[in-house]
């Protein structure tokens, strides 16, 4: 349950369309709320982070899913989930019919009611990666700031092996208030763009890479290590980490227009 629906349950109240009785019956749920065996829904979230909790997929099985998903919508008219498989968006789409999924962010997303837009001089963040197969972990970073409702640019493909294509898009990374840079291999995209702007940028290192990478090691410990300031880093192949981060610095943004 959000801010949203506490005022409007107050408001029944007040208007003494719903009794008081009622409203407590449903406050009673807002703690969390127990789902058989297997989940404790943290229904309380949105009132203390502003973003409700999100499903992630990974290791459940596809009625856990759903059933998380279908009781989290009813507080919420948004959901999403992360890292889902299309064996388990397809069980979920069957059984919520209007979720909606993308195979190459894995993002399961609900979405009802009136849709967050952000105007196109409203603060924005810069999704950049440095090639082509970093593109998962970017359309998830870019896709979740979509979903909560931030203004999002991206920029792919222009890692350092090929520096010029970056510096052509320095008007737009230069006007963006956050940027999350998405790489692998030596993950040097990041130390690059920290020296270029102004603004926070987010390291995402993925796991792309021959085998001296290491699943992603060599990239993140190169983000860690980067002599740009103002650089922080996420796990790896954390683009729903990254997404979440860049949303609460433009949230911030938005509250001080």
């Amino acid at each position: 349950m959000d801010t949203k629906k506490i005022e409007e349950l107050l408001t029944q109240v007040q208007s003494q369309q719903t009794s008081i009785e009622e409203a407590l019956d449903k406050l009673r749920m807002l703690p969390f709320d127990d789902l058989e065996d297997y989940a404790r829904i943290d229904n309380h979230r949105a009132l203390r982070q502003g973003l409700p909790e999100v499903v992630f997929c990974q290791g459940k099985t596809s009625e856990q899913i759903t059933g998380i998903m279908e009781r989290l919508l009813e507080q919420h008219e948004r959901v999403m989930g992360t890292r889902a498989t299309p064996e388990q968006a397809a069980f979920v789409r069957n059984q919520i019919p209007d979720a909606n999924y993308d195979p190459v962010a894995r993002l399961l997303t609900v979405a009802r009611g009136e849709q967050p837009t952000q105007k196109e001089t409203a603060p924005y963040a810069v999704v950049v990666t440095g090639g082509t197969s970093d593109r998962p972990v970017a359309e998830e970073a870019a896709q979740t700031l979509d979903f909560l409702g931030s203004r999002v640019e991206r920029a792919y493909d222009v890692g350092v092996a090929g520096l010029h294509r970056l510096l052509d898009r320095r008007e737009l990374l230069f006007g963006a208030e956050v940027i999350i840079s998405v790489a692998g291999m030596e993950g040097a995209l990041t130390s690059v763009v920290g020296g270029l702007v102004g603004c926070p940028v987010i390291g995402v290192p993925t796991s792309i890479g021959y085998g001296a990478s290491f699943g992603g090691l060599a990239a993140l410990l190169s983000m860690l290590n980067s002599c740009a300031t103002g650089v922080a880093v996420v796990n790896i192949d954390n683009g729903f980490g990254a997404g979440v981060y860049a949303h609460q610095i433009l949230r911030r943004l938005q509250k001080q227009l």
